[in-house]
């Protein structure tokens, strides 16, 4: 946009945890406006996750909390024509990307993995994200892995 910039639309905290965090997901989750749906499958997945790890002391919300920072990225490779050439520029990413980009990558991962209902695959990527593993933190660690490698390219940054 040439002029002013968007305003930031106020998200709403869910009615379970009053977090703003969660409905941000929820709003990633959703499919054709079906809010309810998705907050059905987002609590269901969490119910399971709590299932999953009982022996451990934090609540399912910190659980999910926690694989969401696990599968954060720091850094991103950036397209960057110089001179006829185009360089893979390693950029930090802003705090509101950054929970954008791993939020997208445990929906994405959990839709493509097997399972029968959603809540499911969804509760099995946040214990794979909680544990280190899973597809969504491979992918954290592939950016990581281009931005290191493309290291050299930094003083393009823009």
């Amino acid at each position: 946009m040439r002029k002013a910039k968007p305003k930031k639309r106020q998200i709403l905290p869910d009615p379970v945890f009053g977090d703003v965090k969660v409905t941000r997901f929820v709003n990633h989750l959703m499919y054709d406006g079906k809010k309810n749906t998705a907050f059905e499958i987002f609590y269901s997945a969490l119910e399971t996750v709590k299932g999953k790890l009982p022996n451990e002391e934090k609540s399912a919300l910190e659980i999910w909390k926690a694989a969401l920072d696990n599968i954060t990225p720091q850094v991103e490779v950036k397209s960057r024509r110089v001179g006829g050439a185009t360089f893979q520029v390693p950029t930090e990413i802003r705090p509101d990307r950054k929970e954008s980009i791993s939020m997208k990558n445990l929906i994405i991962f959990a839709r493509k993995r097997g399972g029968k209902t959603m809540a499911d695959k969804l509760s099995a990527e946040i214990v794979d994200a909680f544990n280190s593993q899973g597809g969504a933190f491979k992918r954290k660690e592939d950016m990581h892995r281009m931005a290191e490698a493309n290291r050299a390219f930094a003083h393009f940054r823009f």
